[in-house]
């Protein structure tokens, strides 16, 4: 059976989006695996569960509702302190008419908030 050995994001600035993402999951870059490997992979630290990520770089825009995208959970922190350390961080707010307003919403629908990294990419906090 396959599995996900790392999920790639497409951005303009590996740099950048590395370090947003390092800091937003408190991830650590994974050594190159050759003199003159550009890419930068981030992973969990040792004993911590998680995807790697790649940082991939690509020359098309991120797309403004893509098929794809990362889901996080805010943890104890809950979701406002999250949402507001990551956007210290340098992720943006995304107007997302997709997801119920607070007061709209279902009492059994955690809530989520649609936020940006640096480069564009759209991705997901929730309870």
């Amino acid at each position: 059976m396959a599995v996900i050995a790392q999920i790639s994001l497409g951005v303009a600035d590996c740099e950048r989006a590395g370090a947003f993402w390092l800091q937003a999951l408190g991830y650590v870059r994974r050594p190159p695996r050759w003199d003159g490997d550009d890419w930068i992979v981030i992973e969990p630290p040792p004993g911590v569960t998680g995807a790697a990520i790649a940082m991939d770089t690509s020359e098309s825009p991120a797309e403004d509702h893509p098929r794809i995208h990362l889901d996080l959970q805010a943890g104890e922190r809950g979701l406002d302190a999250e949402v507001e350390r990551l956007l210290a961080l340098g992720a943006q707010r995304v107007d997302w008419p997709h997801y119920p307003q607070p007061g709209d919403r279902h009492p059994d629908e955690p809530p989520f908030v649609v936020l940006a990294d640096p480069e564009g990419n759209r991705f997901c906090v929730s309870e």
